[in-house]
C-alpha cells in the first residue's frame, strides 16, 4: 500500500508541474493578436486661403441699358477683362481693364451703342474666399448718335463681388453706370447701365 501511496503522489507531482509548465504556453497561444490601426490619409485639396494677391483674366457676360437723349434700348453685352489685386490683408486693392462688346439699338433710326473699353480702379474688403468691392475710373465707347459713328471719352463707376471656387478659378458680378456728357460733340448725352457676370482664372 505505501509504494502504491507513493506512486499516486508521485503521478500526481508530475500532473502538476505538466500543467504548470503548459498554462502560460496555452494561454499565450490563445491570445488574440494585435491588429496595427489603419490610418487614413485624406486627398489634398485645391483651395483659396483668402489671398487675392496676383494676376486676374476672365470673360462676362451681361445685359445693358442705354440711353441717349431722348433714345433707348436694351440688349445683350459680351467681353473680356484683366489686372492686377494685393491684398492687405482686410483690404484689396486692384486695378484692370474690360471690354464690352454690344450692338444695342436706340430707338428706331441707325443710333446704336457698339462697345465700352474701361480703365478700372477698385478697392474691396477681403472676406475670405468673397472679395466685395467698389470700383471707377475712366471708360470710352463707341457709338451712333445722330445717325454718325464716333467714339468719346467718360466715366464709370459700380459695384461687384468675386468668389473664389479653389485657388485659381472665380465666378462673379457687377453693376454698373457708365456716362459720356454731350458724346463727341453731339450735344446728346449717352448713358449706359451694364449688369455681367464672369468667370476669372487666376495666376
Amino acid at each position: 500500500m505505501k509504494n502504491v501511496r507513493k506512486i499516486a503522489s508521485g503521478a500526481t507531482l508530475v500532473a502538476l508541474m505538466v500543467a504548470g509548465v503548459g498554462l502560460p504556453a496555452m494561454a499565450g497561444g490563445m491570445a488574440a493578436p494585435i491588429v496595427e490601426p489603419t490610418i487614413v490619409t485624406a486627398p489634398p485639396m485645391v483651395r483659396n486661403d483668402g489671398d487675392w494677391t496676383g494676376g486676374h483674366v476672365g470673360a462676362q457676360l451681361g445685359y445693358g441699358d442705354v440711353s441717349a437723349g431722348a433714345n433707348s434700348g436694351t440688349g445683350a453685352t459680351f467681353g473680356l477683362n484683366a489686372g492686377y489685386d494685393r491684398d492687405f490683408g482686410k483690404w484689396v486693392a486692384g486695378v484692370g481693364l474690360d471690354w464690352d462688346k454690344t450692338d444695342i439699338s436706340l430707338g428706331a433710326g441707325t443710333d446704336k451703342m457698339k462697345d465700352i473699353a474701361r480703365l478700372k480702379f477698385r478697392v474691396g474688403a477681403d472676406m475670405g474666399r468673397t472679395l466685395v468691392y467698389a470700383t471707377a475710373g475712366p471708360a470710352r465707347a463707341s457709338a451712333n448718335i445722330g445717325g454718325v459713328s464716333n467714339s468719346d471719352n467718360g466715366w464709370f463707376g459700380g459695384i461687384g463681388a468675386d468668389y473664389a471656387l479653389n485657388d485659381r478659378w472665380t465666378v462673379g458680378g457687377e453693376l454698373l453706370t457708365n456716362r459720356f456728357s454731350n458724346f463727341a460733340g453731339s450735344g446728346t448725352d449717352l448713358k449706359a447701365t451694364t449688369a455681367t457676370v464672369n468667370v476669372g482664372l487666376r495666376f
